[in-house]
């Protein structure tokens, strides 16, 4: 295992990569990374929720990590890390988040549609209940309660991805993975990206509306901002820097 030191200038050069890979590398890999992450939620629906929802719904950020995608919550907080230790320019980043953003949209769309509809996994029996009850509970939450609920969840996957840079071999990057997305996940702190495979699954299915999904996206989604990008990247880029 690496020294928070350490990990913090493997996040950085990491930041480095991410910003200047080609953009269709970008489109492909968000598109990945946002389907992975839905797979992850339907598997977790599919078991009813629960305890064994949250530890099977890791999978698609292992995925992600250790195969290869790009998901903006674990963006927010590697490339803002970064930004502070002035390695990649505030447009890099904006640029950066923006294409992840839209491509991790349309691969939870995807998903939502073609896996949770037309592959009939999501919409009968206990699995529809399961996908509805939790998608009217999110929809119920104010803008401040889906603001903190957004900040506590990348609080957790932020700190999944850098444990993972911080891991020397396959196992331990899925360990570092593991649990602290399970955490989240049990505690029911809102993923932007995951709440972009529910809801337009409920949508599809004609239990809710765009504009639903957009007054929950974009509090859940700012709530990711301040978790990853200051809760961790600006605190540690802040306690280890270099004096």
């Amino acid at each position: 295992m690496y020294t928070p030191e350490e990990i913090l200038e493997q996040t950085a050069a990491t930041a480095v990569i991410k910003v200047n890979k080609p953009l269709l590398t970008k489109l492909i890999l968000g598109f990945i990374g946002g389907a992975m992450i839905s797979l992850g939620y339907l598997a977790y629906l599919r078991v009813e929720g629960g305890f064994v929802g949250a530890a099977v719904f890791p999978v698609g950020l292992i995925v992600i990590l250790l195969a290869g995608g790009e998901l903006i919550t674990g963006n927010m907080m590697a490339v803002a890390v970064g930004y502070f230790k002035q390695r990649v320019t505030l447009k890099e980043l904006l640029n950066n988040w923006v294409v992840i953003t839209l491509a991790n949209l349309v691969g939870a769309i995807f998903v939502a549609y073609v896996f949770g509809v037309l592959a009939g996994t999501l919409t009968t029996g206990d699995a529809l209940k399961e996908a509805l009850h939790v998608t009217q509970a999110k929809l119920n939450a104010n803008f401040l309660t889906a603001f903190c609920s957004g900040m506590g969840c990348n609080w957790f996957v932020g700190l999944a991805v850098w444990l993972s840079y911080g891991a020397k071999d396959f196992s331990g990057k899925i360990l570092a993975i593991w649990f602290p997305v399970m955490t989240f996940v049990v505690i029911g702190f809102q993923h932007s990206v995951a709440n972009s495979f529910l809801i337009p699954f409920a949508i599809f299915v004609g239990h809710a509306t765009w504009w639903d999904f957009l007054n929950n996206f974009v509090p859940v989604y700012l709530g990711n901002v301040v978790g990853g990008a200051i809760l961790i990247a600006l605190f540690y880029s802040l306690a280890y820097r270099k004096h």
